[in-house]
């Protein structure tokens, strides 16, 4: 698509739509920003915006004359894309595309792509920082908080994208051609965005649409979702697996990850020795970068190097202090019943657990389940308190406390926690209505636990 002197509509005017009028100004574009929030102050915007004399910006309404002008429409991450605003450009013929795919449109080098419900910031930050230690030009980008858009037209020939793509930003790549693709897990999340589990399954497996034979589409074995999608899958397929052994692939054994290749094992490293990550998401986490290092033909010794220096990702299963005997974790990252599950297995003590929050629609019966005896008490606080707290009463988990605030929340776990136990913060929702994102609430959580006394 050629993108000079297009009249393109930006829609969001957060970081993923500042970063795109930025490109579309430097790739020759004509941009419009717009916002339906009208409280929104105009100046503001243009004072984040690379090239404010180059865009027009607008709030609260977007006028007529200036619609019917619009050639072009980049939907923010954050916009459903069967909105009437929307569907109005569509049935107009009006091409409507997203930040990934308009980032694509000027991506020069070889691209990496992972998405998954769980697991997608450390796999993707893990595989950044193993093509950092072997490739001289490196971007990593998308869902991990660096916009695509602001990379892409820096990208050449010799040059790697490490891409994090959520299900909102594959409903709506087209070219979007990435050389090693990877779908970590697909479990029940955010359908009231996509309405159905058909819808987001498909959102998820969009990442390898455009791929051939010749590349690579990295899955999880134990994932019924993936099994089924491997035998469509365009690309060679690499399976991982956390369960059992393959023939061909990676798989966790004991306390080894294997690479299998023709039925021959060879082991590659010792799961408790070799690496900083705790539980068994990041076992997989390991492993798909493993497999994704090996299709970019990085040498096996680099890799692990890598591996064993790497620390967690901040607000995903992360340590953060024992305080009196406690030890306190951060898993604000933990925004599903899935993700959270994965939390908890990774706790190795009594634990008291943080939930609760946004009301995205999930069940949380398998999160209670999973509860398996380590959770001594749940500490509910958010949008979701009565609804899990029915959920847990039904499967039989009584030891249950509700808060009014975040604060109070923490003040519970700290008077219920005894010397050899751990606090987890992983409430299985999403933070909104009492926080701006989960960054905030893990930043908050850790200030909190960093002001204990330690008697």
């Amino acid at each position: 698509m050629d993108l000079r002197n297009k009249k393109a509509l930006i829609i969001g005017s957060g970081k993923s739509g500042i970063a795109a009028a930025g490109l579309l100004c430097r790739a020759g574009a004509r941009p419009v920003l717009f916002d339906g929030n009208e409280k929104l102050d105009i100046k503001e915007i243009e004072g984040r915006l690379d090239c404010p004399r180059q865009v027009k910006v607008y709030v609260g309404t977007l006028p007529d004359e200036v619609k019917k002008k619009i050639e072009l429409l980049v939907l923010s991450p954050g916009v459903p894309v069967d909105t009437p605003f929307v569907e109005d450009f569509k049935s107009r013929g009006i091409p409507v595309i997203g930040e990934i795919e308009l980032g694509y449109l000027l991506e020069q080098g070889r691209v990496i792509a992972i998405t998954g419900t769980n697991g997608k910031t450390t796999t993707t930050t893990l595989t950044g920082e193993i093509m950092k230690a072997y490739f001289s030009h490196v971007f990593v980008v998308g869902n991990i908080g660096n916009p695509y858009t602001l990379e892409a037209d820096k990208t050449g020939k010799d040059s790697v994208t490490v891409a994090e793509i959520s299900s909102f930003q594959l409903e709506t790549v087209d070219t979007f051609h990435p050389a090693v693709s990877a779908i970590l897990n697909i479990t029940p999340d955010h359908l009231n965005r996509h309405h159905t589990m058909a819808n987001y399954v498909a959102a998820k497996e969009a990442v390898a649409r455009r791929q051939t034979k010749e590349e690579v589409c990295v899955l999880n074995y134990e994932d019924a979702y993936l099994q089924d999608f491997a035998g469509r899958c365009p690309a060679r397929v690499i399976f991982f697996s956390s369960a059992r052994q393959l023939e061909d692939g990676y798989y966790a054994q004991g306390d080894f990850i294997y690479r299998a290749e023709g039925g021959k094992s060879e082991k590659i490293l010792n799961i408790h020795r070799d690496m900083n990550l705790v539980g068994r998401c990041n076992v997989e986490n390991v492993m798909a970068a493993l497999a994704i290092a090996e299709s970019m033909r990085v040498p096996m010794d680099v890799t692990l190097r890598v591996i064993k220096e790497f620390k967690a990702v901040e607000h995903r299963i992360e340590y953060v202090a024992k305080k009196r005997g406690v030890v306190y974790y951060n898993d604000s990252k933990g925004t599903n019943p899935d993700a959270a599950i994965q939390g908890i297995r990774a706790m190795s003590c009594p634990t008291v657990l943080i939930g609760g929050g946004y009301d995205k629609g999930s069940e949380y019966d398998e999160w209670i389940e999973a509860f398996d005896g380590k959770v001594k008490c749940l500490v509910l606080v958010g949008q979701t308190k009565e609804k899990i707290a029915e959920c847990a009463r039904k499967h039989g988990f009584t030891a249950i406390k509700t808060a009014e605030s975040f604060e109070e929340a923490f003040r519970i776990c700290t008077e219920t926690a005894e010397s050899g136990d751990a606090v987890l913060l992983s409430p299985a929702c999403a933070s909104w209505g009492m926080f701006s994102n989960y960054e905030e609430r893990g930043r908050i959580f850790k200030e909190l636990v960093n002001a204990l006394s330690e008697e």
